[in-house]
């Protein structure tokens, strides 16, 4: 095993998803040192880059999620105090936090995604429904875990919506919602783990789906035949690429009626808690938890800047 160092195990922070944050990097944390890491969790305040260069740190595992910690922020910090850190650097990271500027370069690819607006106070709505049609889903631009998110199937309700997603960001999109079957496809290294098939009885995979509600299904092996699955995998890292994501990540994508794929979301630093999804990939394909946590260190080798 190579000789990581001493390692700061970066979580909580200060986004909405701190509570996340800090459960996937428990369970980071307790894998590197199930390993023989020397591994430190660092709970992330304002404070953090005098406590990293106190710890006299060697490398960082990242495990932050939402905004400070996913948004190329702590990466442009990290690549200033010269330290390597797991997962994209800071244009990537920028890139598939700002889920606006992902689709548009999505779509200046030619890659597949649903067309959307940007809402503002000064929005017409009914203009709004009448260009994306009904249902259409509002979410925050900047935020993860499906915070703020709602599903709209009346144009009255859409100012409400667009109220709501701005108690998180300050900027708010409105999308077009597509009917059919939801995957996720994880992505470790140069490799795309095997997608799961994601059901709920709730209206989306929202929060409570995500993280509370027991009712969710994630089927894995996804279903698909064979090559079917392995053309969507393309299409994951092609878009993941495409935000110049690296190290690891999870491409979020539909499948509509018509069996016609829809890029929806970009994730760079997917959770690592017991509802996890990369985790769930990688026991598909015959790596346990410790494993995948030491394959996603093993991306900080030799990445500096």
């Amino acid at each position: 095993m190579p000789d990581y160092g001493k390692v700061a195990v970066m979580m909580g922070g200060l986004s909405a998803e701190r509570e996340i944050s800090l459960e996937s990097g428990q369970a980071v944390l307790a894998a590197l040192e199930r390993r023989g890491v020397n591994a430190h969790a660092v709970d992330v305040q304002h404070d953090v880059l005098a406590r990293l260069l106190e710890g006299n740190f060697d490398r960082v595992f990242l495990a932050l999620h939402g905004r400070g910690g996913e948004d190329g922020l702590i990466q442009g910090a990290l690549d200033t105090l010269r330290i390597p850190y797991t997962g994209s650097k800071v244009l990537g990271s920028a890139l598939a936090m700002d889920k606006c500027r992902a689709k548009m370069l999505w779509k200046g690819c030619g890659l597949p995604t649903p067309a959307f607006v940007e809402l503002d106070a000064q929005a017409n709505w009914e203009q709004v429904c009448d260009e994306l049609g009904l249902p259409l889903m509002v979410k925050p631009v900047r935020e993860g875990s499906s915070f703020g998110a709602t599903k709209v199937s009346r144009a009255s309700d859409l100012e409400q919506a667009w109220r709501h997603a701005s108690a998180y960001d300050s900027r708010v999109m409105a999308e077009c919602w597509i009917n059919g079957r939801e995957y996720t496809a994880p992505i470790v290294g140069d490799s795309v783990l095997p997608l799961i098939r994601l059901e709920t009885p709730r209206e989306f995979y929202d929060y409570r789906a995500k993280y509370v509600e027991e009712t969710t299904r994630y089927i894995c092996p996804c279903g698909l035949e064979e090559d079917r699955e392995k053309s969507l995998a393309e299409l994951a890292l092609k878009a993941f690429r495409a935000l110049d994501g690296s190290g690891w990540g999870r491409i979020d994508l539909m499948l509509d009626a018509a069996g016609n794929p829809w890029l929806i979301e970009a994730n760079t630093i997917p959770g690592m808690t017991s509802h996890s999804l990369v985790p769930m990939a990688a026991r598909q394909a015959g790596i346990d938890f410790d494993e995948l946590v030491i394959r996603i260190l093993n991306t900080s080798m030799g990445a500096g800047p």
